[in-house]
């Protein structure tokens, strides 16, 4: 009966480790994080410019609309072009009146993913909301709360880490590696304030690497710590200094934060506010996963320590599977 609830146990953990490593890694690129961007730029009393960015898995994709608040209405036909993965759209808009207490959003866009609002009147403070599926809509402030471009970019950050598969692929690996809990908090810290570093440079332009290599060095972050993962319990580089190995790759990781931050832009003025805020919704996204993978792993050694290597070893296979498979796609692709 125990053995049986182990082998359960331990099919669990795998399921978990397997459903992320396996999880669309055809499409997986340095960040998943490719929200819709809107802005919302007032010109004059009355004038505004609508710009927004609909990102596509193909290019037979139709541009879809924003929802303009009740008492606007574009000033012209659209003006559309192609960029990178995307299409972007832009028209100026005449409004009758305040545009304070009216609703705007992406009712149309919002499907799959988040969108990020900003809306820049003239001689005031910029607005920054984040619109989901379930709230695709946005208030816009007469006078906007302070803690507002904190909020919106807290969550980006946790979604971030959540749904970019390669980031969150290279924490679990971590995290089974190295084991010990205070010590893997240590590792992703060390993580996070690498990444830091790199997306404040890039962001303030002191740093940049083109995507393509920022990519593959991602993926082969996530190689080699699926290769020192199959090696079992013998001393490896990441086991002796995992803050050190942690903080290098973290690195190549900022590259990658960096290029979803530009897709979507940061509020002028608010800069710093939102890159912190970015950063700490990651580092709170990562001590989720890694409580529970620490709490997975625990309830699997408590149960049958027996089942627990040949399930972190399946795990390693798999991982580097993903990884490698990225890897050879980002280089040749």
């Amino acid at each position: 009966m125990i053995l049986r609830a182990a082998n359960c146990l331990a099919a669990l953990l795998l399921a978990a480790l397997l459903a992320v490593a396996f999880a669309w890694p055809g499409s997986a690129r340095a960040d998943e994080l490719r929200p819709v961007a809107i802005s919302f730029t007032q010109l004059g009393e009355s004038r505004w410019r609508l710009d927004w960015k609909q990102p596509v898995a193909s290019p037979a994709a139709r541009l879809a609309f924003p929802t303009l608040p009740g008492n606007c209405r574009m000033a012209g036909e659209p003006v559309v072009r192609s960029g990178a993965a995307a299409l972007i759209g832009g028209v100026e808009v005449e409004c009758d009146g305040s545009v304070a207490d009216r609703r705007i959003g992406a009712r149309d866009l919002v499907v799959a993913g988040d969108a990020m609002l900003r809306v820049v009147p003239l001689g005031r403070a910029v607005q920054t909301y984040r619109l989901t599926a379930s709230e695709p809509e946005a208030t816009i402030a007469g006078v906007p709360a302070a803690a507002q471009v904190w909020r919106s970019y807290f969550g980006l950050g946790v979604e971030h880490i959540l749904e970019g598969w390669d980031h969150l692929l290279f924490v679990i690996a971590l995290v089974l590696l190295v084991a010990r809990g205070w010590t893997v908090v240590k590792a992703a810290t060390a993580f996070t304030l690498a990444h830091s570093l790199t997306l404040a440079a890039v962001t303030f332009g002191y740093a940049g690497l083109p995507s393509r290599p920022v990519e593959a060095l991602i993926a082969l972050s996530i190689v080699f710590l699926a290769v020192e993962l199959a090696r079992g319990n013998r001393e490896t580089l990441t086991r002796r200094l995992p803050w050190a190995v942690a903080f290098g790759f973290g690195l190549f990781h900022g590259f990658g934060f960096a290029g979803a931050l530009r897709e979507i832009g940061l509020p002028e003025g608010e800069v710093p506010a939102a890159l912190v805020s970015f950063n700490l919704g990651v580092e709170a996204g990562q001590l989720l996963v890694i409580a529970a993978v620490l709490a997975l792993r625990r309830v699997v050694q408590r149960v049958s320590p027996r089942a627990e290597p040949p399930a972190v070893r399946l795990a390693a296979y798999a991982i580097g599977i993903t990884g490698s498979y990225w890897l050879f796609d980002r280089i040749i692709a």
